[in-house]
Parts: C-alpha cells; structure tokens; sequence
C-alpha cells in the first residue's frame, strides 16, 4: 500500500507544480548527481560506467532509474548494495546518501527493475513538501479519505487488532514470523518512514483509498487527485522498452506506480485489461478493474510472497462470481 501512496502524493505534488515528471532527481537530492551503472566485474573491483542520462522523477515512478532490490541483479552488484547497509541509515537523508554510493543496475530510463525507487520519491516529497513523509501522507490523504488505522506505527491500544505474519515450519504448520511480529516494527521509534513499505492499514482503510482511484481520484465529496491524474498513472509507461513487461508478466505493463493489465488475451487468469494495482511483500494485492467497476483487496499476511500461488486462485475466484 505505501507504495501507492507514495506515488498519489508525487502526483499531487505534480498538480500544484510543485514537480514535473522530467525533473533531474538530484534537482532535490543532490547527492544523487552523476550516478554510475555496473557494467561488470566484483563488489571488491566493480566496473562502472557514467550514466548517460540523469535520473528522473518518471524513472522513479515507473522503476526505470536502475535501482533495485536485488531479485535479479548479479550477486556482486547485490553485495554493494548490503555493504551499504540501507536501511539501517537513521533518516532520508542519509538513506539517500548511502543509496548514493551503490551502482546502477541500468542506464536510467530504459530497464524496468523493481526496487529503490518508491523509497527515494519518498525523500523528494519530504523535500519538496518541506512536511515529514508520515505527516504530509495524514494531512493530504489518509486525513482527508478518513483512512483512520492507516499509519507508520500503531498506537499501544491498537496492537491487538495487528494481523501476525505467518510462515509455515519444516513440519508445515503455520507459525509466527519472528522478525516481522517485533513489537519494536509498529513502535513510533522504528526506523525509517519510508516512501517504499511501512504503512500499517486495515482491509477497510486500503479499499477506501483503491476506491478514490477507482472514481477517477475523489470519494464522498474529497478530490485527492485530478482525473486526468489518474488516467496518467494507470497507463502503460514501459511500451517502449525493449523488456516493457515487468518481472516477465507478458499480459502487463507498468503505469507511474501501479501494474496495469495491457493484453488480457495473454493473461494466465480472468481480468480486464486496464485493471490495475500492486502486491505486497506479505502476500498482500488490491486489483482496481475500471470496467467491472470492482475493487479486490487481499491481506493473506504469508511469507513467503505469494506461497501456494494465491494470487492466481483469489483473481479467479472473485472475477468468476461477476454477472451482466
């Protein structure tokens, strides 16, 4: 969800003229300037070279600019970026400059690779907006859309209400996950507030958000977006890539933060082309479908991502039960 919400605050920022989509990043984010792309060698002995292009606001947006997350980067370029050490930075600014130091994976604007990107619009917003990224997601969007149980950190008298992680033991049984059921991850000290993930939200809160996208950026009387806005986002910004479809998914293209169905005729599951949305990393998706007029939201909260191939098995089952 965060990422969603990341990319409806950039657009905001858009429609006040606040930023353009062909803004050089380093424009805000100076240590972002003159990056390098990894052409080879080892994390001991990387061979670089000069990005042609600068990194923009759109290459963010549709995760073109080269950064990534590591799921099919080569393991040395993967190891810069551990070096790094991320995301134990102690804020934006110093997560930005540690991003700063680790190479490309890509020329900017030519290669989709998940990763970074959302996480550093969330720094430009900070920037631009001179508001803290928690404070400016309250006042512009969650406030406004009365998303209540939407926020970085859970309040104390909300923490029984979280839904745990599960993973499934050498046995198969179903069980905790440690690490992502800390108390100290929904504390108000935890970490970065990041533009990439963090968000804590309820079924109820995320479906009124997709619903105000689904209506063209407005719900009870509330515009967080123009229309235009939206029309913008939801369609395919990677048709001119020579790999336009992301992670392989030939029926897909990528909008300015969402996934967008392109070519049902080469979906492996029903749908509508001009659905959109995103998944999360805890086996989580909502499906926004303009032409059904539907949103579908699943919170499985199961790792590993997607286990059991759920998604093709909720899509199904929800797009089976439409009539007329």
């Amino acid at each position: 969800m965060t990422k969603l919400v990341t990319s409806t605050a950039v657009l905001q920022l858009i429609e006040e003229g606040k930023l353009k989509l062909t803004d050089r990043v380093d424009q805000y984010l100076p240590a972002l300037k003159n990056p390098k792309v990894f052409t080879g060698g080892t994390a001991d002995a990387p061979v670089l070279a000069d990005a042609r292009a600068p990194i923009t606001i759109h290459d963010l947006l549709t995760h073109t600019a080269g950064t990534f997350y590591g799921f099919n980067e080569p393991p040395e370029l993967v190891k810069l970026q551990e070096r790094a050490a991320i995301w134990s930075a102690p804020n934006l600014e110093e997560f930005v400059a540690r991003v700063a130091t680790i190479p490309l994976a890509d020329q900017p604007g030519t290669t989709f690779h998940y990763g970074l990107n959302t996480d550093i619009l969330g720094a430009v917003i900070e920037k631009v907006s001179g508001q803290s990224l928690d404070a400016f997601f309250q006042q512009r969007i969650c406030g406004p859309l009365a998303m209540t149980d939407t926020a970085f950190w859970v309040p104390e008298a909300k923490r029984s209400r979280i839904a745990r992680i599960h993973i499934r033991d050498a046995a198969g049984q179903l069980v905790l996950e440690p690490v992502e059921n800390s108390d100290e991850r929904c504390g108000p000290t935890h970490g970065l507030r990041m533009g990439g993930a963090g968000l804590y939200s309820t079924a109820g809160d995320y479906a009124r958000f997709a619903q105000m996208l689904l209506n063209g950026g407005h719900l009870d009387g509330t515009r967080i977006l123009g229309r235009k806005s939206v029309e913008l986002m939801t369609r395919d910004h990677l048709a001119h890539l020579a790999q336009p479809h992301p992670f392989g998914a030939v029926e897909q293209g990528f909008g300015l933060g969402v996934r967008v169905v392109t070519d049902l005729r080469r979906s492996p599951t029903l749908g509508s082309e001009g659905c959109f949305g995103w998944d999360g990393y805890a086996t989580t998706t909502v499906q926004i479908d303009p032409r059904e007029r539907t949103v579908a939201i699943i919170l499985y909260q199961h790792l590993p991502f997607n286990d059991g191939d759920v998604f093709p098995l909720f899509t199904n089952g929800w797009y089976s039960t439409l009539e007329n």
